[in-house]
């Protein structure tokens, strides 16, 4: 089963015509989708191509135009459906919106704003999860500005260490953009919310992160393994400089190989 978070706001984008997720991106000659490429693309298609055909959308208010442009996902050969987000205190709780749903699956994670090759990642991370029989299985690449990005500290034997959220100075060189997790911590990170909403119900809820909630897995016993991507290429197109970025590199970088 495949999440894709797409509740977020893209204010770091300013205006734009359309939801971030759907945004047109430059088309290849090799493209094998007969319309135009939008962001969300490349996350689908590496979800497909590891067999994951089973989607889940969370979406927000207004976001409308995303279910109008993927509808049920046939033409794409999936079956995609469509939540509504709940609390809009970050992505955990975006996600969290799904637990009725697939507390009893394993779990594929991916950010839609985030381009990145080669396209065998979620192969790749379901094979260690069934090998390792590990509770959570992170993706590992090297992005140019680690401050955008969770950075991982892990053992010889690919194990996590540590999780530090978008840190403005490090000497990690690798950080998650995605993950593939079993339902142990699917329900881990429902309990553990569940407790923060309760806890701060008077003061207000801040802004979770994912990596906050594994790290506190981690804390809690859970095994988190990973999967390092030497030499893979990543983009989060959810800034103007780096959406400019990947227009001006074009499709090569814009789809899994």
């Amino acid at each position: 089963m495949g999440l894709i978070p797409a509740a977020g706001l893209a204010t770091r984008l300013g205006a734009l015509p359309c939801s971030k997720e759907i945004l047109p991106l430059p088309q290849s000659g090799s493209d094998k989708i007969n319309r135009t490429r939008v962001v969300a693309d490349c996350l689908l298609e590496a979800y497909k191509s590891a067999g994951i055909e089973d989607v889940y959308f969370i979406i927000r208010k207004g976001k409308w135009d995303i279910p109008a442009f993927y509808g049920d996902g046939y033409p794409l050969g999936l079956n995609i459906a469509y939540l509504m987000m709940r609390h809009p205190f970050g992505t955990p709780f975006t996600l969290d919106q799904a637990f009725p749903f697939i507390k009893d699956k394993r779990i594929a994670l991916g950010f839609p704003d985030i381009q990145f090759s080669p396209g065998n990642v979620y192969q790749r991370l379901l094979y260690k999860q069934t090998k390792t029989g590990a509770d959570v299985v992170l993706g590992l690449f090297a992005p140019d500005n680690p401050s955008k990005f969770d950075m991982v500290n892990y053992s010889s034997s690919g194990l996590v260490k540590q999780i530090v959220i978008k840190p403005t100075k490090t000497n990690l060189e690798y950080g998650w953009i995605c993950a593939v997790w079993t339902p142990a911590f699917t329900t881990f990170m429902h309990e553990y919310l569940a407790r923060i909403l309760i806890e701060n119900e008077l003061e207000g809820v801040l802004e979770t992160h994912v990596g906050t909630v594994m790290q506190a897995a981690l804390n809690r016993g859970m095994t988190l393994a990973t999967e390092v991507f030497h030499g893979g290429e990543v983009l989060d197109v959810g800034t103007p400089p780096d959406l400019a970025k990947a227009m001006q590199l074009g499709a090569t970088i814009l789809r899994p190989k």
